[in-house]
């Protein structure tokens, strides 16, 4: 299955799930900009954009991917140096590296630019010791996301 929109597209993998919005602003001004969400069990309809209301239910080997546009303004800062989608190594992860601490789970963070787009990749491992094995797979994922896709 493909999914496409707000710049984005990915082929699914089997045993994976996405989720792709932009949502509403909380203030009359505010523009908002494109959240892509992937998981390989089943997400919950409500989520927060880096998770909230998903990863306090994950099991061991459940992976949960976030890539969260930060729109073009955000592409020239220094945090968003690193061109093109990055590939994960075990070195990425850690316990420390959660938007919120769960015991068990180890996660990353890694800006990047791509498509003239400052974006953030954030992953979250269910079951820390499981990383090893699901590494592969989260990084076949990862490299199917088309930023600039439609």
């Amino acid at each position: 299955m493909r999914l496409a929109g707000h710049g984005f597209g990915i082929e699914l993998l089997d045993g994976w799930e996405a989720r792709l919005f932009r949502r509403a602003p909380y203030a009359e001004h505010e523009t908002t900009e494109p959240v892509l969400h992937l998981a390989n069990f089943p997400l919950t309809e409500v989520r927060g954009d880096f998770g909230a209301g998903v990863v306090e239910h994950m099991r061991s080997g459940d992976v949960f991917v976030v890539v969260f546009d930060h729109g073009r303004a955000a592409a020239d800062q220094t945090m968003f140096a690193h061109d093109g989608m990055p590939r994960l190594t075990a070195a990425d992860f850690g316990g420390r590296k959660l938007q919120r601490t769960i015991a068990g789970q180890v996660g990353c963070q890694r800006f990047f630019r791509a498509d003239g787009r400052g974006l953030c990749l954030y992953v979250v491992v269910g079951g820390g010791s499981t990383l090893g094995a699901m590494l592969p797979e989260i990084n076949a994922v990862i490299a199917l996301i088309d930023v600039g896709g439609r």
